[in-house]
């Protein structure tokens, strides 16, 4: 029997496309809201004894957690042999540690609810600063896919001599991956972070960016304070606009448009978060960490249900 996919609501070109690329069946299932703002889930394609993949992107996370959690464990109870969950952004991966006494290490208590709900997990180039991988704090089985090698084909198809840009000493690894992968130089920028959004940046060799396009990249563009900070540096030195190429085009308040404002030549994003920036496609990387996935929990038994 065919899988089925089923999409949370604003998730149903991802669902769409997962099933044409993993030959599922794309369920349908009904989510709204109460007049008191609580959440209603129906199923309306049989789950019974088939593979259930719940396609739900989790940027604003806090509007759409009920309802995922709701949909995976009706399906359980409705009889689905097991229910994976394909979410391209991941939320609360950066709350990784306690900053200050008292805070709650919110990656961690995510992981664990999730984790009692679904039996696996796809997500795409999740905020692992601090993590090796999803197994350190998710205990169900999950593919972490790497959006790099798409970045570094748009990369070397558009842009003519980059020089890749990365925001901090943190992002050095994944930075210098996309730029081997575009066949350019890169480097990272010294930061300064006073708060969410207050940033200054230095770049550490200004001569290496004479000729040359510069490439800011990074993988979640929240507040875009870095990526503007950067500009604003470039523009002082008289070198040319840069083109900003994320992953996850998260975009908080007013941020597109301020990035917009600071004078870029362009702003490419992957289509993890549904956005007008979006010109990089994903889902061909999720529908092999699907495939991948589904073939080995085949022959495994789902975990114990949720509470």
């Amino acid at each position: 029997m065919k899988s089925v996919i089923l999409a949370l609501p604003g998730n149903e070109q991802l669902a769409a496309g997962l099933a044409a690329k993993v030959q599922a069946e794309v369920g349908r299932m009904t989510v709204r809201r109460f007049p008191d703002g609580e959440s209603y889930v129906r199923f309306e394609t049989p789950v019974d004894g088939r593979n259930v993949v719940l396609a739900c992107g989790l940027h604003n996370p806090d509007s759409k957690i009920p309802a995922l959690l709701f949909a995976a464990s009706t399906a359980r109870e409705l009889g689905a042999a097991r229910v994976g969950l394909v979410a391209p952004y991941l939320a609360y991966m950066r709350q990784d540690k306690r900053f200050n006494e008292g805070e709650s290490i919110t990656s961690v208590h995510f992981a664990e609810l999730v984790s009692r709900y679904v039996d696996w997990l796809v997500t795409v180039d999740p905020h692992l600063h601090r993590r090796s991988s999803l197994d350190d704090i998710y205990s169900i089985p999950g593919i972490a896919v790497h959006a790099a090698p798409l970045l570094a084909q748009w990369i070397l198809a558009h842009v003519d001599s980059p020089v890749l840009i990365g925001p901090d000493s943190e992002s050095e690894q994944w930075v210098s991956e996309v730029a081997r992968g575009a066949d350019s130089p890169w480097l990272v920028l010294e930061k300064i972070r006073r708060g969410d959004r207050d940033v200054s940046v230095s770049i550490p060799d200004p001569g290496a960016l004479r000729g040359r396009t510069p490439v800011l990249v990074d993988d979640i563009i929240s507040t875009a304070r870095t990526m503007i900070a950067t500009i604003r540096h470039l523009a002082g030195l008289g070198l040319a606009k840069p083109v900003c190429v994320g992953v996850h085009a998260v975009f908080a308040g007013t941020a597109y448009a301020d990035l917009v404002a600071a004078g870029v030549a362009r702003i490419v994003t992957c289509n993890t978060i549904a956005h007008e920036s979006n010109a990089i496609d994903v889902s061909g990387l999720l529908a092999e960490a699907v495939l991948n996935l589904t073939a080995i929990r085949a022959a495994v038994p789902a975990s114990g249900s949720a509470p």
